[in-house]
């Protein structure tokens, strides 16, 4: 490190700090030392892509010093190489994670569009206490919608929760109970949640309501879930507490439950039950 020269020293102390400076923003916002707005756009996303920047930058100047340096040295043009290909991928992810929020305008799935599950009076609670995005009326339009209204484009403005979700091709759909009872549903719910890592898992035989709160690990991001055992059917619902786009993991998280709970129950039919 010491017969470095001073170019490639700094490359290597940029390419050190990225990490750090990542999961310093990314962990702040899950552990509540600033908010996610901060944490995400302004330090991820704004701060990020400066400091992305200027490695790859410093990254370039290194390389056309040490392509000029007589004798080369592999090690020196290695690390520049890296300085300018780490940026660049994770411009990629970027990109990407921004395709995903163009394909997932909303951060609300349910199975049932026209009566998606009803939250409990606790989660609403836990919801406006941490200051959550307001519940979305799925028959509205986005565009007359105040968390939308500003920043969807006019296709999307005439369509409601309950259009877009019809629209889409990996639609999660309700679950038949078969021949299982309501209790055997709820049971089945709630242990798919378990095995999923879902927290705070709350259930209502009467009601045939099972909820839980999923938590992204980095940032913390919190999503709501419910599902809702009826005589025929079991429904479910997903929805994150801030946010726009969810990037689709509220449907993902559907269909994981929902496969969860139809191998549970088929084992519950057979005389296997449930797995706490």
């Amino acid at each position: 490190m010491t017969n470095l020269p001073w170019h490639t020293k700094i490359v290597l102390a940029l390419l050190a700090f990225l990490p750090v400076y990542f999961g310093v923003s990314a962990l702040g916002t899950k552990f509540g030392i600033w908010g996610w707005e901060t944490g995400l756009l302004a330090l991820t996303m704004g701060g990020g892509v400066i400091l992305l920047g200027i490695v790859a930058l410093v990254s370039l100047v290194s390389l056309i010093l040490a392509i000029r340096a007589a004798p080369r040295r592999n090690g020196v043009l290695a690390a520049a190489i890296i300085g300018l290909l780490l940026p660049g991928a994770v411009f990629v992810m970027f990109m990407t994670v921004g395709g995903k929020a163009g394909e997932n305008p909303i951060h609300d799935m349910a199975t049932d569009t026209a009566n998606p599950p009803a939250f409990s009076n606790a989660t609403m609670a836990a919801r406006e206490e941490e200051g959550a995005n307001p519940l979305s009326d799925y028959q509205t339009p986005l565009g007359q919608l105040e968390l939308y209204k500003d920043s969807v484009s006019p296709e999307l403005a005439i369509k409601s929760h309950a259009q877009i979700i019809t629209d889409r091709a990996d639609r999660p759909a309700p679950l038949p109970l078969g021949g299982a009872g309501k209790a055997e549903g709820v049971a089945a719910v709630a242990a798919a949640m378990g095995a999923m890592g879902l927290s705070d898992i709350r259930t209502d035989v009467n009601t045939g309501t099972v909820e839980g709160v999923a938590e992204s690990f980095w940032f913390g991001f919190k999503d709501d879930v419910v599902a809702r055992v009826g005589p025929s059917q079991i429904d479910f619902r997903s929805v994150s507490r801030v946010g726009r786009s969810d990037l689709g993991a509220n449907t993902a998280r559907i269909i994981d439950l929902r496969s969860r709970t139809e191998t549970l129950l088929g084992s519950a039919s057979r005389g296997t039950p449930p797995a706490p």
